[in-house]
């Protein structure tokens, strides 16, 4: 069966279905491009045409490029790579050169290819359906939007307007479309929407895209216009501060908008594709199709949730400690329609964490992004609470209170016992050992850790922490929650730290060493920023607090004696010791830290770190280097001592857990596609110089042997 069905009606009109066979979306797969081909062909031997219409048999119009396939092409497919895509983009072209009129009836979500298949046609009319997303997001998987859309969009919007939707990957709703021209009209039907297409091909017999009418200029000037000439000098350096030259893709959009808006479209499609040809056979949107793609898809499909065990959901939660992060998760609850008991040891607390919400909400209201109705309906969805008794009849149990074991341990016992039969108790900790925690429950089996990250309502990861006696129904239960409430799981085993905690400290440690060592702050923070880290260590750890990592590092040093074990200190120890005990600076939320933070002025750093400069040079490569090899490494051994089950939970929890470099496609890919020979060589390099620390795991050791990627 073809993927794109032909069938001209009595007006001489053409509709093309796109129905790409064994998959529920249409995409730009070897199928589709043949069906193209097969379709251009038979349209210009057409001698009575009078118009043409794409439209979709699937739920969706059309999803975009095939990545299965875009990410087996290297460099060597570099030329044949090429061909393939100018190849279809020059069948596109041919259908919206053909003289007749040229209608897109878009059903549903078109991003990417499908944005620009509805872009490569003279009228667009759209369902009016708010959940329909439009838009160009190659630049979110290190690509670049290569089936004309680059040219098509500068031309139709100009280039300052087109710049957000191409190198930022904004994705818009079919109003928004509207207001930008991008749509020409709503439709209530399908069949309405086919009707509207048919009378508006029947009432412009002659159309064409308005950039191919003669004397036709782009929206606000092409490069050489003074206006716009005058960003373009400065953008190149604005977009690089913000990429710190991690993201090639960006760029590439950049100097493909640019150079095509000076030239026709023809040649305009040949700058662009070969920056594409270039992102798509290079490594960095392999990293990131790999797990921003896959592995996401891999993660909501259930990957690392228990089998045949039943679906799930929570329809009363309660949240214990209503401070930030536990009015976080009882906002992140609510808002997704679940009701939420929120309690403290006051009701004044409990109304404080509420008010949390009422604030988010209130925000979203104001900009028009939610009705009040719908804000005062998700926070009747939120009691606050100082009595336990409120607390009957939940099935979930998060409680969200100060890291202190016993603390932790006299909450659970109080709320446990109103849980419903088979109901599930999780403590949101970053930290302590679940199976120590699980130890106050009645009973182990329904105990687990739901590890939230801060601030609950942007983050989208949650770890799920198993402990030794946690059952495979609570872990699918607070897989099946996490999924519920919009957000990302992943599942390690008990250990101290867990994995985020533990790698993410790895990194803001490494970072104390190097201002230990003598180096410049400055040089520190902007070493982190080139590796791909979104902030530096030294503002990271401010933001942390330095006495929260005291206190969690003397408390693993008190488990770690029991044990007969020793946590040697380090440089980094030193310096969080001095900074609180002898200048008093405990970090952000003390108003004084690494940075200072004066009221009406941005942040900078402090002046008397100066303290443990000794004008130390250390290549800034060492530094990236240091930073990206640590945390990869300790990721590895998580892996290697069975903390982390699957390197998809450890590239997809280092990135949204710990924003490990994104470029990379996370901790252990960064390994894989550092390449594994040169990865172990860097690896002993760093330890003969820096210590144990980046020791290689066995498991480098055995994949570089064998040339065989870490999976």
């Amino acid at each position: 069966m073809s993927a794109i069905q032909y069938e001209k009606n009595a007006d001489g009109i053409v509709i093309l279905t796109m129905d790409s066979p064994n998959q529920s979306a249409n995409t730009m797969n070897a199928d589709f491009r043949v069906a193209l081909e097969n379709v251009v062909s038979k349209l210009k031997s057409e001698t009575d045409l009078t118009g043409v219409i794409y439209r979709s048999a699937k739920k969706t119009f059309f999803a975009g490029g095939d990545l299965d396939e875009l990410i087996l092409a290297t460099p060597d497919h570099a030329t044949e790579f090429f061909n393939m895509t100018a190849k279809l983009k020059n069948d596109l072209r041919a259908i919206d050169t053909l003289g007749v009129p040229v209608v897109a009836a878009i059903n549903g979500t078109a991003l990417g290819g499908g944005w620009e298949i509805a872009l490569s046609c003279h009228y667009r009319i759209a369902l009016n359906d708010p959940k329909t997303k439009l838009g160009l997001p190659e630049v979110t998987l290190g690509l670049l939007p290569g089936g004309g859309g680059v040219v098509r969009m500068v031309r139709l919007l100009g280039l300052q307007n087109a710049f957000p939707f191409l190198m930022e990957g904004k994705q818009f709703g079919v109003e928004k479309a509207k207001s930008l021209g991008l749509i020409n009209e709503l439709a209530d039907s399908e069949q309405d929407m086919l009707e509207k297409a048919v009378a508006w091909i029947k009432a412009n017999p002659k159309s064409q895209q308005p950039y191919d009418v003669k004397g036709y200029k782009i929206p606000g000037g092409d490069p050489k216009t003074p206006a716009v000439a005058q960003v373009l000098a400065i953008a190149p350096a604005m977009l690089r501060d913000k990429t710190k030259g991690c993201y090639p893709a960006p760029e590439a959009i950049m100097s493909a908008a640019v150079e095509g808006a000076q030239v026709d479209v023809d040649t305009a499609f040949r700058i662009e594709n070969r920056y594409f040809t270039q992102l798509a056979t290079g490594q960095i949107s392999k990293n990131m199709i790999g797990t921003f793609w896959h592995g996401l898809n891999a993660i909501k499909s259930g990957a690392s949730r228990p089998k045949d065990i039943a679906k799930w959901q929570a329809n009363k939660v309660a949240v214990l400690g209503a401070g930030m992060m536990g009015a976080g998760i009882a906002y992140a609850t609510a808002i997704k329609g679940i009701p939420v008991i929120l309690k403290d040891v006051s009701v004044e607390n409990a109304e404080k964490g509420k008010a949390y919400s009422q604030k988010l909400l209130d925000k979203r209201v104001s900009q028009g992004r939610m009705t009040a109705e719908k804000r005062d309906q998700i926070l009747s969805l939120i009691t606050p609470t100082a009595n336990a008794e409120d607390l009957k009849g939940v099935d979930l149990i998060i409680e969200a209170v100060f890291e202190n074991h016993e603390l932790k341990a006299k909450v659970t016992q109080e709320a446990e016992q109103y849980l419903i039969d088979g109901g599930v108790m999780a403590s949101n900790t970053s930290t302590l050992p679940i199976t120590g925690l699980a130890t106050a429950s009645k009973n182990d089996k329904n105990f687990i850790g739901l590890h939230f990250f801060s601030p609950v309502d942007k983050m989208q990861l949650v770890e799920i922490i198993k402990g030794k006696n946690t059952s495979a129904e609570t872990l699918a239960k607070a897989y099946d929650y996490v999924q519920q409430i919009g957000k990302t799981p992943i599942v390690v085993n008990d250990s101290r730290g867990f994995f985020t905690s533990r790698v993410f400290g790895t990194f803001v440690q490494e970072g104390l060493r190097l201002l230990a060592e003598g180096v410049h702050p400055a040089k520190i923070e902007m070493a982190a920023l080139k590796a791909g880290m979104p902030v530096g260590p030294l503002a990271i750890q401010d933001e942390v607090s330095l006495t929260l990592s005291e206190h969690v590092a003397n408390e693993a040093r008190e488990a770690l004696k029991a044990e007969g074990k020793d946590l040697p200190r380090s440089g980094a120890d030193e310096v969080i010791e001095t900074m609180i005990h002898q200048f008093n600076r405990k970090g952000k939320a003390a108003g004084a830290g690494f940075y200072e933070y004066p009221e009406n002025a941005k942040k900078h750093l402090w002046d008397g770190l100066s303290h443990w400069n000794k004008n130390t040079q250390i290549a800034e490569q060492e530094m990236i280097d240091r930073f990206l090899f640590v945390q990869s490494l300790d990721t590895l051994r998580c892996l290697e001592e069975g903390v982390l089950e699957s390197v998809i939970d450890g590239n997809v929890g280092s990135i949204f857990g710990i924003g490990f470099a994104p470029w990379t496609g996370g901790a252990i890919q960064f390994l894989n596609q550092y390449g594994l020979e040169k990865a172990l060589k860097r690896a002993n390099e760093l330890e003969a110089k820096y210590g144990d620390r980046f020791k290689a795991p066995q498991k480098l050791r055995d994949a570089a042997s064998s040339n065989q990627p870490i999976k």
